[in-house]
C-alpha cells in the first residue's frame, strides 16, 4: 500500500476485516508496521521519540472510546488535550474551541453518563480536534447514530474540511463517505484496491450489480471484481 494524505477528508471503504482499522492504528502511532515506512508531516515515525513528536498532530478517535462517566465534557476534551501534550497556558482557550465547533457549549459542565449516544460521538470528535492537530483520524464515527445525528455528523465534518485539516474517516456507510469526502479509497484483504473521487466510484457500477443507489452499485462491484465477501 502507498497512500498519502492530504488537507481534506479522505474515505476509507472495506468489507469487516479489510484492514481500516489496523491502518488507522499505524497513522495513529498505537501500533508500528511490519514493514515499509509511516510518515507523518514529512517526518518518518520510526523511533519513540519521533512518535511522541508525531503524536502532538495527531487527533485519533477509536469506534470505541472509554471516558470517566464522572468528567464533565470540559474535563473530558481538555484530558484528552493533556495527553497529546497540550500547553497549559493554552488548554482551555484549545479546549472550549473544540467543545463550541461540535455544537456542545451548552452541555460543557455536563457529566459525560448524561449524554445521548449523538452528543458523545461529537465529543469524541471535539477530544480528537482539541489543539487543532493537522491530522485527524476517525474510526467508523457514526456507528450507532441514527440519521438526524449523522447528518450533524457530516455537518462537523465539513466544517473540518473547510478549516484546512487532513481527515481519514473509516466507514462502512457508502453514503457517508459520498456525502463529506474527498477522496474515497477501497481496501480489501489489507490492500488499496481503489482510489478515487465520489463521482468515480458511482461511475464503476456495473449493470445488476447489487445496492440501492450509484454509489452503493459501483461499491459492490469493485468488490464483486475482486471476489472478495461483502
Amino acid at each position: 500500500m502507498d497512500l498519502g494524505v492530504r488537507p481534506g477528508v479522505l474515505g476509507l471503504l472495506g468489507p469487516n476485516g479489510a484492514g481500516k482499522t489496523t491502518l488507522l492504528r499505524m497513522l495513529a502511532t498505537v501500533v508500528p508496521p511490519t514493514r515499509g515506512a509511516v510518515r507523518i508531516c514529512g517526518v518518518q515515525v520510526d523511533s519513540q521519540r519521533e512518535v511522541r513528536r508525531a503524536r502532538r498532530h495527531i487527533g485519533y478517535l477509536p469506534q470505541h472510546f472509554g471516558f470517566y462517566p464522572a468528567f464533565t465534557v470540559y474535563d473530558f476534551v481538555r484530558y484528552s488535550g493533556w495527553l497529546r501534550g497540550l500547553p497549559d497556558s493554552t488548554a482551555d482557550t484549545a479546549t472550549r474551541e473544540a467543545i463550541a465547533f461540535v455544537d456542545l457549549s451548552e452541555r460543557s459542565d455536563a457529566k459525560m453518563k448524561s449524554l445521548s449516544g449523538g452528543m458523545i460521538r461529537r465529543c469524541g470528535i471535539a477530544s480528537a480536534i482539541v489543539g487543532q492537530p493537522r491530522l485527524v483520524l476517525l474510526d467508523e464515527p457514526t456507528v450507532g447514530l441514527d440519521p438526524a445525528q449523522r447528518l450533524e455528523f457530516r455537518a462537523v465534518i465539513r466544517k473540518l474540511r473547510e478549516s484546512g485539516t487532513a481527515v481519514v474517516l473509516s466507514t462502512h456507510l457508502v453514503e457517508d463517505a459520498a456525502a463529506v469526502c474527498d477522496d474515497i479509497v477501497v481496501m480489501a484483504e489489507g490492500r488499496l484496491v481503489w482510489q478515487g473521487d465520489p463521482e468515480s466510484l458511482a461511475a464503476a457500477a456495473r449493470p445488476g450489480s447489487e445496492g440501492d443507489t450509484p454509489l452503493e452499485r459501483g461499491y459492490m462491484s469493485l468488490l464483486a471484481g475482486l471476489e472478495v465477501p461483502a
